[in-house]
C-alpha cells in the first residue's frame, strides 16, 4: 500500500466524500481526485495538512509505519510511552490521580 492508497483508506475510514476531504485541507475535488488517481503530486504541504487536520500520523501516511492517527497532544506520545514503562500498581495509581484531576479541572471556572 502506497501513500495514495492510505489517503483513500484515511477518507474513507473518516466517512468522507473526495470534495469534504479536500475542501478540508483547502484543495478542490478535482486536484484531491488527481491525487489519489496519481496524475497531480503529493506534496509535502498537502501530506503535512492532512495530518493537522486529521490528526494522522505522518509516519504511517508516509511509510505505512504505525497507527492511521497519531497523538493529539504534543506530550500525549511521551506519556503512552512513560507510562507503558511502569508497574501495573503505578499505572492503577498514576489512572485514579489523572481521573481526580479532571474531576478538580472541570469544577475550574
Amino acid at each position: 500500500m502506497n501513500a495514495l492508497d492510505r489517503i483513500r483508506l484515511l477518507r474513507k475510514t473518516l466517512g468522507l466524500k473526495q470534495g469534504d476531504f479536500a475542501c478540508r485541507i483547502g484543495l478542490t475535488q478535482n486536484t484531491m481526485s488527481m491525487i489519489e488517481l496519481g496524475k497531480a503530486t503529493l506534496t509535502d504541504k498537502n501530506i503535512k495538512l492532512i495530518c493537522a487536520t486529521f490528526a494522522v500520523d505522518e509516519e504511517w501516511l508516509r511509510n505505512g509505519k504505525g497507527e492511521m492517527f497519531g497523538p493529539t497532544s504534543p506530550y500525549e506520545k511521551e506519556l503512552l510511552e512513560v507510562f507503558g514503562k511502569l508497574t501495573a500498581g503505578t499505572q492503577e495509581f498514576i489512572l485514579e490521580m489523572a481521573q481526580s484531576l479532571l474531576r478538580r479541572q472541570a469544577k475550574w471556572p
